[in-house]
């Protein structure tokens, strides 16, 4: 499945810095405004250890990791919401995105040019929610007009419940509140998908740092990021993207002596992928056999059906059963004919709910 976690924030903030390191890609970054303009999309995998394991027990020809993809889009500027710099074409790029990651600038340097002249992340953080927030406000008030007129003389519950729901939103982003601190209910929930709602979508703020403040306590500018987010139950990733950048060009040996020396327990760009899989209530299932071990990336919920349709649409048109076992059980006995003697292995149903970890075959009819 398709879900994308697009990357934001003003000019020269590490954006595209996190980006190259990310996707280990060599885009422009350059020391200016608007070296970015169209967004670039780039795939990234999902550290994770099962794989390894098993590969050992499989022996596979292939191992493919889970995968979804980050959208670096160009800084935003004051104004952008009215057009200033490139507003509405970065705006429209960040409403295509699942969830919203806003590097905030962190640390002190004068050979980086700041778009105000001054580091102040909760400003930075501010201007940027606040335009989100006006782009918002512009869509929800063009439609409210529409509807109220049309409730009017509908007076059906569907139509009502709208302009309710609408002015409640209008009151809130006219408070620069963002939609995803409200408590809204499923059918609110619903109502608002078609509007792509700048504001509604989950947030991860990441604090980038100077490398010579890695591994330390955080900074002042770290702590105060920290606060605000915890007001709006948002998350922070401390990261340094110019040190991410240089991991992703060295050996998985070289990597791991590097962070040993910065004494880190994982790059900060694993903590990131980690951190964003989860704000998007991601989970990983299995396929497993001598071809390839492959994670397949499902939404927390789904059922065994409609995951089964994530490999191909004939598998969830067609679907008869899934034979499922659980990795724990898969490490615990060794490999899947002793799973299978001890009577771990099960049949399930098309309403059975996907679990993390679950190792799959699909049984299908088209």
């Amino acid at each position: 499945m398709s879900l994308t976690a697009g990357i934001v924030g003003l000019p020269n903030v590490g954006k595209s810095t996190l980006f190259n390191a990310i996707t280990k890609q060599k885009i422009l970054a350059a020391n200016y405004p608007f070296a970015t303009i169209d967004p670039n999309v780039g795939v990234v995998f999902v550290p994770d250890q099962r794989l390894q394991k098993m590969d050992a027990i499989y022996q596979p020809a292939r191992v493919i990791p889970a995968s979804y993809e980050f959208t670096d889009i160009a800084g935003l500027v004051k104004g952008a919401s009215q057009g200033e710099g490139l507003g509405n074409k970065f705006l429209s790029h960040i409403r295509e995105v699942d969830a919203i990651c806003e590097v905030v600038r962190c640390f002190d340097n004068k050979n980086i040019i700041h778009v105000e002249n001054k580091i102040d992340p909760i400003r930075d953080i501010e201007t940027i929610n606040l335009e989100l927030s006006l782009s918002d406000l512009e869509i929800v008030d063009n439609r409210l007009g529409k509807i109220e007129k049309k409730a009017k003389t509908t007076k059906l519950a569907s139509d009502l419940l709208e302009v309710e729901l609408l002015r409640k939103i209008k009151e809130n982003l006219e408070k620069n509140i963002p939609l995803r601190t409200l408590s809204l209910k499923k059918e609110e929930l619903q109502l608002l998908k078609s509007y792509h709602l700048l504001t509604n979508k989950p947030m991860i703020y990441i604090a980038n740092i100077d490398e010579e403040e890695l591994g330390k306590e955080d900074n002042e500018y770290v702590k105060l990021v920290k606060e605000y987010a915890k007001k709006e139950n948002s998350r922070v990733v401390v990261i340094c993207a110019k040190t991410e950048e240089d991991l992703s060009s060295m050996s998985s040996e070289e990597c791991q002596e590097m962070l040993t020396m910065l004494n880190l327990p994982c790059s900060g760009l694993d903590n990131l992928i980690h951190e964003t899989y989860s704000l998007l209530g991601l989970e990983t299932y299995f396929t497993a056999g001598k071809d390839e071990v492959r994670a397949w990336t499902f939404k927390k919920g789904m059922t065994a059906k409609e995951c089964a349709g994530i490999i191909h649409s004939d598998f969830e048109k067609g679907f008869i059963k899934a034979e499922v076992i659980s990795y724990q059980d898969l490490i615990e006995y060794g490999n899947e004919v002793k799973v299978k003697e001890a009577g771990k292995a099960r049949l399930e149903g098309k309403d059975y709910l996907m679990q993390d970890g679950d190792i799959c075959y699909f049984r299908f009819n088209v």
